[in-house]
């Protein structure tokens, strides 16, 4: 679509939204942080749709042209001037005629990338529960901001519109998001694996069995009852406070603590969110590909870290919009890499930051391979991947490791269904190092 019509077209959108919103006044749920947005969406979307009619915004729609359409429709298709036009009709045909079938709930993300995008998302749509799931020591998207701080208080504005009689639900393990108490008028509940938090995440283990097959366990304690849950397909921590925080939700729902967690074994974790993956060879891939903050590669390396396997293997990516701490990111997360895995791969100019990084920690450079080509990076990684190897791919979008992925992993043919960005648009798409 040509840039001089998205201006037009963001104006549409958030009136087209604003009016949907007040002819059918569904329940809104808002979903911010610095990781673990989605998970948390998804797992919100799948506990509350047990009992009531709901809609999670699709793909990656949090920004001012994603939330609008989240709330005015559920079309994932967006390409091109026509597809607009039928979403714009289709709308306006709702708020014309009342549609039945238009959720109950809404559980949309609010993201956010220069200071004032949060005003602009909450002139939309004013969340009544307001989750914020992390924000790591280093926020990614920081590059528009004058520091942490700056970009922790616009997304804190989330919970600060939440209201009185509403309820906002924090991670109790990140200090930064539970410094937005200060701002919000709603009743406070917190999630984590902290002992001050109100509904606490105890027993956590990630898996791998001998089918290849992985997820995690865990007990969620609240109130004095302690419910084991267990989720297939993903590993690492982000599962276990996706569902705190969407366990919390329930309840304000007036859920019951146990049928929530049943429901958790119908959870599809969301693709790229270190899903685990048949790969060649009978080894087993965590792809982690969707996306990459200083904190999601560091759980990233302790969650590879964490799983017995005959040898470990981790592909990083670069680590994108940093700003001044991209130096600083990449070092710190290579120093970490000896005591997580047997063998590194990275692709990019910073990962060669994070290869050099990881060399002066201890890991052998007969160990350490970088490209700048993630072709030629996958060649290579073919190459010397072994049967039982458990391999981590991580790194920023633009970077494009999910291609890596496609091409170690067992089936192919079903990337479509199982990886990130596997639309004909970002098919089209080059990456940073093709």
């Amino acid at each position: 679509m040509k840039k001089t019509l998205l201006p037009f077209l963001k104006t549409i959108l958030k009136t087209l939204a604003r009016l949907t919103i007040r002819k059918y006044n569904p329940g809104i749920v808002g979903v911010t942080g610095n990781v673990g947005k989605t998970s948390a969406k998804e797992a919100i979307g799948t506990v509350l749709g047990m009992e009531r009619n709901v809609r999670a915004s699709s793909k990656n729609f949090n920004n001012e042209f994603g939330l609008p359409l989240s709330i005015i429709c559920d079309s994932e298709e967006t390409e091109g001037v026509f597809s607009w036009i039928k979403i714009i009709f289709r709308a306006l045909f709702r708020l014309m005629f009342r549609d039945g079938n238009y959720p109950d709930v809404i559980v949309l993300e609010y993201g956010i990338d220069r200071t004032g995008d949060m005003k602009y998302l909450l002139e939309i749509a004013r969340p009544q529960i307001g989750v914020f799931t992390a924000m790591g020591e280093v926020p990614v998207h920081i590059e528009f901001f004058s520091g942490i701080d700056a970009i922790v208080r616009e997304k804190s504005k989330l919970v600060g519109s939440v209201p009185t009689t509403g309820f906002a639900i924090l991670n109790a393990d990140d200090e930064r998001v539970m410094s937005s108490k200060e701002i919000a008028r709603a009743n406070i509940v917190t999630f984590g694996f902290s002992e001050k938090a109100d509904l606490r995440i105890t027993n956590f283990s990630n898996f791998i069995g001998e089918d290849g097959e992985g997820g995690v366990s865990f007990k969620l304690s609240y109130g004095g009852t302690h419910i084991p849950v267990r989720i297939r397909g993903s590993l690492g921590r982000a599962s276990a406070y996706a569902a705190a925080s969407a366990t919390l939700v329930g309840l304000v729902f007036g859920m019951n603590l146990v049928h929530i967690a049943e429901g958790f074994q119908k959870l599809i974790p969301p693709k790229g969110r270190q899903r685990v993956i048949q790969g060649i060879k009978h080894s087993v891939i965590i792809d982690d590909t969707y996306n990459a903050s200083p904190a999601a590669m560091e759980e990233a390396l302790r969650t590879i870290g964490s799983v017995k396997a005959k040898r470990k293997i981790a592909v990083l990516g670069d680590m994108l919009e940093l700003g001044k701490y991209t130096l600083e990111a990449h070092q710190k997360t290579g120093k970490m890499a000896p005591e997580c895995v047997d063998m590194l791969f990275t692709v990019g100019t910073r990962g060669k930051i994070l290869a050099e990084a990881a060399a002066r920690a201890g890991l052998s450079e007969k160990k350490i391979f970088s490209f700048l080509n993630i072709h030629e990076a996958a060649m290579q990684i073919q190459q010397k991947i072994q049967r039982d190897d458990l391999i981590l791919v991580k790194g920023s979008q633009g970077v494009r490791m999910e291609r890596i992925v496609k091409e170690i992993m067992a089936q192919p043919l079903k990337a479509g269904e199982l990886l990130v960005r596997q639309d004909k648009t970002w098919l089209r798409r080059p990456g940073l190092y093709d």
